[in-house]
């Protein structure tokens, strides 16, 4: 890893689903700006609030918090997309994040309840890309920041072509040989522009204690499991530990971007203190 890529300021980010009370979403926006993190991160389905809308209220309700999606489905035309993504960064004030994937396994189910064709993995991938390509010829030099998330090469690889954010969307149960085969991925694709990228990767499980009940893991997931496989998607110990296995790394890897789901975002917050800004 270069000096360039390990010497990236960490970033912190909580991934949270939009409250069906906007009260409640705002002081959760205001909650997440106080606790230190740099971004509020909305998941894409169509259960819960649509996230570029639930993205403008919590930017509408902080002053320094970064908003995103994450990710977006390949769900909505490029041109489409790209006019809200310019329209996003311009009322918020330049803080807006756009997350882009290929779809998560319940996507299908959306997109027939929303009456959206569904398109193959072939093509959503290049949607992908188009909606890059629009985003940024749209929007021009006020582009915001644009994260793919992938797990399959095909994916990564355009991410290491074309995107300012990777995120490494590992299996639950990968260990460190997995997390060094997909950034391999994405440095063999990006090449030159390898060492620009910012590398991601979202934490299912932090802390030493029990879970908290707003962060219950899928079913079939334990946390003690997961880390007796070796997952890095699990991170325990006391906050200066786990402050020094994400410094250890970055050190290594690069990854530098981490986002925890919003059941953790106080306990994960005394990392961040530690970590931010460095």
């Amino acid at each position: 890893m270069s000096d360039s890529a390990t010497s990236r300021r960490f970033r912190f980010a909580v991934v949270a689903v939009p409250s069906a009370d906007r009260d409640d979403w705002v002081a959760q926006a205001r909650q997440v700006e106080e606790l230190g993190y740099d971004t509020l991160l909305v998941p894409d389905t169509a259960h819960a609030a649509a996230p570029l809308l639930a993205a403008a209220v919590a930017a509408a309700c902080t002053t320094s918090l970064r908003v995103g999606s994450y990710v977006l489905a390949p769900l909505r035309p490029p041109g489409i997309l790209a006019w809200e993504a310019q329209s996003l960064q311009v009322l918020t004030g330049d803080r807006f994040e756009l997350g882009l994937g290929a779809g998560r396994p319940d996507a299908a189910r959306d997109a027939a309840a929303l009456g959206i064709g569904y398109a193959s993995p072939s093509d959503r991938i290049a949607q992908v890309a188009a909606t890059v390509s629009a985003v940024r010829a749209r929007c021009g030099d006020r582009s915001p920041r644009i994260l793919i998330a992938g797990s399959g090469s095909r994916l990564l690889a355009l991410a290491g072509r074309v995107a300012d954010t990777v995120a490494l969307a590992l299996g639950p149960r990968d260990g460190k040989a997995e997390l060094a085969h997909a950034i391999s991925t994405v440095r063999e694709a990006a090449g030159p522009r390898f060492d620009d990228l910012e590398l991601s990767m979202n934490l299912l499980a932090v802390g030493d204690g029990e879970l908290p009940a707003s962060a219950r893991l899928p079913p079939g997931l334990d946390p003690a499991e997961l880390m007796v496989a070796g997952s890095v998607s699990v991170l325990t110990g006391t906050p200066a530990e786990m402050a020094g296995t994400l410094s250890r790394r970055r050190d290594v890897h690069g990854v530098s971007y981490l986002a925890v789901s919003a059941g953790y975002a106080e306990i994960f917050a005394p990392v961040v203190e530690r970590l931010a800004g460095s």
